[in-house]
């Protein structure tokens, strides 16, 4: 199996969201824009967000076995996906890219 990158991009934040259908919050997030893992044998890395995990996961493993090509020809790398994590008030994208 092929290791994948993941990679954190960007965070978007809904201020107005969050002001009218979220309850105050201490902690959110730990990911910080930039922070790499790598998974192995197409398994969650260590200190990846569990929730963010479950987002991506299938196209992880997917790229993890050498698929790609997601949605015909999305991605300009088709080894490779932007995907977001499920939080609807502050999600973060991720990129994921086979290693080679």
């Amino acid at each position: 199996m092929k290791e994948v990158r993941i990679t954190a991009i960007r965070q978007t934040v809904y201020e107005d969201l969050m002001a009218r259908y979220e309850n105050p919050v201490e902690h959110t997030c730990d990911v910080s824009a930039g922070q790499q893992w790598v998974s192995v044998d197409g398994q969650r890395p260590e200190g990846l967000c569990p929730s963010a995990w479950e987002s991506m996961r299938p196209f992880v493993e997917s790229l993890a076995r050498g698929e790609g090509n997601f949605y015909d020809g999305w991605m300009k790398n088709p080894m490779s996906a932007m995907i977001s994590c499920n939080d609807g008030f502050r999600p973060f994208s991720f990129y994921i890219e086979v290693v080679e």
